[in-house]
């Protein structure tokens, strides 16, 4: 491995703060990007924070009446009234969305709403209704806020297995290679964002203490797993990392006492008590979930999706949630490839955490492949996967780290690198550029033909014109986004 004299004379708490200090700063920098809108799936996410706050119940009429118009559209009739098929059998309007990003924004939130109801008595005209400006803005500050604590994480975790300069350069190509910025930033009031916090407080806590976990830490464990689990479903394949750290110490607790006398692997009954702790104490913090459930569906365990029976379980779309045109994850965010690459290359270079890092992976994978909907409908890329952003970042810096190996020098490598990652950075950027003003469908597949096209000769002409009227005249240019997608709504409507 290269030495670079400098380097080696820095202590690695200065280069940690360095590197640290260097994100935060980008953070802040890239927020005048932040969209405080409510659209599509965040009107139903986004509802179960502002009813409870502002009308202290469920009712979801108003947000009906406050969403975007391809969302609205079909929901109300001619009198503004929700139509009887969005009621559920216990009269309420259909949510089907997961309650966890409104735990997450709730916080925020209620400092705001105690501001506005304050400027309220003072005088001020602005509406206390949760869809004003101070509401939006708080709830789209929010969710960045939770998805760089997540990339936070992920850099935190990722560099005590390589070197800090992979960890940060991995950091930022999965930060604005993927997925990810389009639910950070443009739309805030998904849940994505939320779910790679969520997921990377986990996996980090997991490593963290995965060596003596003390009852106490299986509870702070339990928790997060919890909240982890009330923002996104999916994310219970994540929990495969307690599986494969559970199989061995149980077949070494066996081993163990089948030989007698003393050994250091755990006891049996000390196992049991630890994840039979675990398992009710998520149960208990799945409760808004449980309740939210309940009250909308009349069960507790009626998601509101696609019922399980009909999912793809004998026909996995195992090769189109990879390569297909319509959102798949590499056709899409082809940097992922060499994340998903570097995993694998990890398991085998740290099996202890390796293993169940790709597992989570593949678990989540199978998971999505069999869902009817595993492109997302309406997607920039597989959105489903932004959850596993700590593992991409942590995937992409080992295979950085193996790859640098191949230059005969650092400074060479480091250039390199960095460069190629620009250029992954630029593209990314750029076919987000068409989603978004819908030079190309946000539903259904595309034509890479068309993207390639739009990449070179269209992007470049209208990237400066149109970034300055998000960053500037941002209400015409989501008027005007807006009324693409209900025209394509108009020409394919989706199936009842």
């Amino acid at each position: 491995m290269f030495v670079d004299q400098q380097d080696s004379n820095a202590s690695p708490a200065r280069r940690t703060r360095k590197s640290e200090r260097l994100l935060v700063l980008l953070f802040l920098l890239s927020l005048p990007f932040l969209n405080p809108w409510v659209r599509g799936d965040g009107v139903g996410y986004y509802a179960f924070a502002r009813a409870p706050l502002v009308q202290h119940n469920l009712d979801f009429t108003e947000d009906y009446r406050h969403a975007n118009e391809s969302f609205r559209g079909p929901r109300l009739d001619e009198s503004g009234q929700p139509r009887s098929y969005f009621r559920t059998s216990t009269g309420h309007l259909d949510n089907h969305f997961a309650v966890g990003p409104a735990i997450l924004w709730t916080p925020f939130l209620l400092v705001t709403h105690a501001g506005v109801l304050l400027a309220r008595a003072l005088g001020s005209s602005v509406a206390a209704d949760g869809f004003s400006a101070p509401y939006r803005i708080t709830m789209a500050l929010a969710t960045a806020i939770y998805g760089f604590l997540g990339l936070l994480l992920a850099f935190r975790l990722t560099r005590q297995y390589v070197e800090e300069r992979w960890a940060l350069l991995a950091t930022l190509a999965i930060w604005w290679a993927s997925s990810l910025p389009v639910y950070m930033y443009f739309n805030p009031s998904w849940s994505h964002a939320h779910s790679a916090f969520a997921v990377a407080l986990f996996l980090w806590y997991w490593h963290e203490t995965r060596s003596s976990r003390a009852l106490s830490q299986w509870l702070l464990l339990a928790l997060i797993a919890g909240l982890m689990l009330n923002v996104y479903y999916p994310n219970a394949m994540v929990l495969a990392v307690l599986v494969f750290e559970a199989v061995p110490q149980y077949l070494s607790a066996l081993r163990s006492g089948s030989r007698g006398g003393a050994s250091e692997a755990p006891r049996l009954a000390d196992l049991l008590v630890r994840h039979l702790f675990f398992g009710p104490i998520v149960l208990v913090c799945l409760l808004p979930t449980f309740v939210t459930r309940y009250i909308l569906y009349g069960g507790a365990f009626e998601s509101g999706y696609i019922p399980l029976r009909d999912w793809l379980w004998r026909s996995p779309a195992f090769l189109d949630v990879l390569f297909a045109s319509d959102h798949s994850l590499l056709a899409w965010t082809p940097i992922l490839l060499f994340a998903i690459a570097g995993l694998i290359l990890f398991r085998w270079r740290e099996p202890r955490v390796g293993a169940p890092f790709l597992a989570a992976f593949l678990a989540f994978y199978l998971f999505i492949a069999c869902y009817p909907d595993w492109a997302g409908i309406s997607s920039y890329g597989n959105r489903f996967f932004v959850s596993l952003t700590v593992l991409f970042i942590l995937g992409l810096s080992v295979f950085l780290e193996r790859l640098a190996r191949i230059f005969r020098s650092r400074r060479a490598a480091l250039a390199t690198i960095s460069a190629v990652l620009a250029l992954f950075i630029l593209w990314n950027v750029g076919l987000v550029f068409q989603w978004g003003t819908r030079l190309i469908s946000a539903r259904g597949p595309v034509s890479f033909s068309e993207v390639v096209h739009n990449q070179f000769f269209v992007v470049p002409r209208q990237f400066a014109a149109d970034t300055h009227t998000y960053l500037f005249k941002r209400k015409a240019l989501m008027q005007q986004i807006e009324n693409s997608d209900r025209r394509q709504l108009e020409q394919h409507p989706p199936p009842p």
